[in-house]
């Protein structure tokens, strides 16, 4: 059997990403479904992408599939019909396209088995999934927020609410989504006859909370669909206005995709406006903050002047 893993090291990878001068597209896309046989998804996943260039993370559990990945511009459809033909949980898909597309945003494909493909915390077992909010699109959630009577309650973590949000959205302050769940029922319980808008980034974090909310007697729930990116999509395609705000944080090498030239977060060393999220170049910090360039020049990549003398 062929070695179902990678065997280069990440500078190599590098190396090789940089070389290709091919255009690239980024994508993601998940669904919840059962899965009897993870394994066996895993495999037959890694080995189409790994013949075919793809680069990324794909988690893979028995609640359902969940991927980030770079693939050349040219193999968008060949990749489509294998998802679509691989299983027919797959068929028709919804698959997001990235707002900014950077060659240099994954180095290597990692497909990995995981017990969830989104960490909850929910252990009750009358919890339903498959009972989620109503699903919007851009011309809806514009409508809501000029009405002004919905709650628009951010799904993400602190540090992706702190460079970009929709103005006014309820902030659910955490690390995790797990810390979230926790949190957000009670912190708006207020609300349980009121409409709320939940968003994250592509929505998979939401398909979880609107259900969360639902089981917890939360009577009018939405989420966008396709999240953060599929409503600027949406509203890009339809010539609507943008009412997203900053930066979109994603989870590559790119950090960020710009939606508006609104700069609403601040440096963390000189507080000047920033939206440039880096991690500590002293490894054993590896902090991820926001510095401007005048200070990633000063302090050489690194949070603090001691740990610029470190490395």
């Amino acid at each position: 059997m062929s070695n179902l893993c990678n065997r280069y090291s990440k500078s190599q990878l590098k190396k090789n990403i940089f070389s290709i001068k091919e255009r690239r597209l980024i994508l993601s896309f998940y669904k919840y479904f059962s899965i009897k046989d993870p394994q066996y998804y895993r495999d037959e996943i890694y080995k189409f992408f790994f013949k075919n260039n793809v680069l990324g993370r794909v988690y893979i559990s028995y609640e359902g599939i969940n991927a980030q990945i770079s693939i050349l511009k040219n193999f968008y459809f060949s990749m489509k019909n294998f998802l679509y033909n691989f299983d027919s949980e797959l068929n028709n898909l919804r698959i997001n396209e990235a707002l900014s597309h950077d060659k240099n945003a994954f180095w290597v494909l990692s497909v990995k088995v995981k017990k969830y493909i989104v960490n909850d915390g929910i252990s009750n077992p009358s919890f339903n999934l498959k009972k989620v909010g109503t699903y919007i699109k851009a011309k809806e959630v514009n409508n809501m927020l000029n009405e002004g009577e919905a709650l628009f309650v951010d799904m993400r973590n602190s540090y992706e609410y702190k460079i970009g949000h929709f103005q006014n959205a309820i902030e659910v302050k955490s690390k995790t989504f797990r810390e979230q769940l926790k949190k957000v029922v009670k912190l708006i319980e207020y609300a349980k006859n009121k409409k709320i808008v939940m968003y994250c980034t592509g929505g998979i974090r939401c398909e979880k909370a609107t259900a969360w909310m639902i089981f917890n007697g939360f009577k009018y729930i939405y989420h966008l669909d396709g999240g953060i990116i599929g409503y600027v999509n949406d509203a890009k395609n339809n010539g609507l206005p943008i009412y997203f705000k900053g930066s979109n944080f994603v989870f590559d090498n790119r950090m960020s995709e710009k939606v508006s030239n609104d700069i609403i977060s601040f440096c963390k060393q000189c507080n000047q406006p920033s939206n440039r999220y880096t991690n500590c170049k002293f490894n054993l910090c590896h902090l991820l903050f926001i510095q401007c360039d005048n200070c990633q020049r000063f302090f050489k990549n690194c949070c603090s002047v001691n740990c610029m003398e470190h490395i």
